[in-house]
């Protein structure tokens, strides 16, 4: 009898526990990828990704009204076109360049002596929740403006947001959590922001608070959907990029040495991390009218999900795909953080990552401040690697030995 081979869902368990293992079958068979749970489609050949973030009206972010703006509390960046979205982006932008970049790397430096000191002397720390994660957080709040003893709050109103972004499928239950924790975000914020409309300082809510669109002052609600949107862009993929650097340079120790060795191939590590383990894999879509993919349709109205990991790992644009190589010559280090960038891991075209500089200055930050200490790292005895997440994907922990520091 013929072997009849279960059809591939990217909802499944299987699929879920590595994903990188399916993307070619995705690629190869069906690079528009069905899933009728969701009514939704799957795009994973680095063309028809590109094709999709690249073409702004034939592929909009209405989706997002649904996705995005009940925990955001209102239209975030990627919903905006036009003169609106120029200018709300631009103060964003502003806020992660020039002399605020030299600024925020400050707080990225004293956020990192200090919540790494405890772990020196035992020589052992878990860098996704020892470190990542409130590293990560902590430095969005110093970005922002909010007082830094809050983050333990922060955080835990961020990972609902997070969670309801994020997921494809939730229940009545964590549904509800995930807006009592935006409603709890909002509730903090507002007093913040109405305290910065009076006493403006040089932090981005100051300067979100006293932008104007079209000669009128932002609302509280712009205001604090904005806040939202900086928040979850800029803390829930840090700890995830630091943690998988550091995981693919222990997994490759004659990198790891290089990078030691030759502190400039950081960049080029942080550039191959994030194409070849993009933490945010999936970016969604709206088609407004039918869309041909090799032969298949995309009918008009439908949701569609574009596969950064499966993109990134195209052999028609990467040789040896499935390598990671700070090497490789078919990146190019100097734009991966720009829109010529050739992974999308930042996506592409109008709505790309406003915050690409800063994410590279961030973890070349703190991957040049940790290098140097933690050294002979390794993996702890008895450490099982597990990663976890659909929409955005990285290291469930990553506990390390090393030499420690007396």
């Amino acid at each position: 009898m013929p072997v009849v081979t279960p059809r591939l869902s990217v909802l499944s368990e299987d699929f879920a526990a590595d994903p990188y293992r399916h993307f070619a079958q995705l690629r190869e068979r069906t690079p528009v990828h069905y899933e009728p749970a969701i009514d939704s489609y799957f795009l994973s050949r680095h063309e028809d990704v590109q094709r999709v973030l690249t073409d702004h009206e034939a592929f909009t972010t209405e989706t997002l009204q649904v996705r995005a703006e009940p925990v955001m509390r209102g239209p975030v960046l990627a919903q905006m076109t036009g003169a609106e979205h120029t200018a709300k982006r631009k103060i964003v932008v502003r806020a992660f360049t020039g002399r605020a970049l030299q600024d925020q790397m400050r707080a990225v430096r004293a956020n990192t002596a200090e919540l790494v000191a405890p772990f020196l002397a035992r020589g052992r720390m878990d860098l996704v929740d020892d470190f990542g994660k409130p590293f990560a957080v902590r430095v969005t709040l110093d970005v922002l403006g909010l007082d830094g003893r809050d983050w333990q709050r922060v955080a835990a109103w961020h990972s609902g947001v997070a969670e309801f972004i994020t997921s494809l499928s939730l229940t009545p239950e964590r549904r509800r959590h995930c807006l009592d924790c935006a409603e709890q975000l909002e509730a903090y914020l507002l007093p913040v922001i109405e305290e910065r409309r009076r006493h403006p300082g040089e932090d981005l809510i100051s300067k979100l608070c006293a932008a104007e669109f079209d000669g009128i002052a932002m609302s509280d609600r712009d205001v604090t959907a904005l806040i939202i949107n900086v928040l979850v862009a800029s803390a829930e993929p840090a700890d995830k990029t630091l943690a998988l650097l550091f995981k693919h340079l222990i997994d490759h120790p004659e990198q790891l040495a290089e990078v030691r060795d030759d502190p400039e191939l950081l960049t080029a590590a942080i550039a191959e991390t994030l194409r070849y383990t993009p933490p945010v894999q999936l970016i969604p879509r709206q088609a407004e009218e039918d869309a041909v993919f090799g032969g298949a349709t995309v009918p008009a109205g439908a949701t569609v999900f574009c596969m950064i990991g499966a993109a990134n790992r195209d052999p028609a644009v990467f040789g040896a795909p499935d390598a990671f190589d700070i090497h490789r010559r078919d990146l190019g280090t100097a734009r991966s953080f720009t829109a010529a960038a050739q992974h999308l891991s930042f996506g592409a075209g109008l709505h790309q990552c406003v915050g690409a500089a800063f994410a590279r200055a961030e973890i070349e930050t703190v991957a040049a401040m940790l290098l140097p200490l933690l050294d002979e790292v390794r993996y702890s005895p008895g450490f099982r690697y597990r990663e976890a997440g659909l929409y955005t994907r990285g290291p469930v922990s990553l506990s390390l030995d090393f030499t420690p520091v007396r």
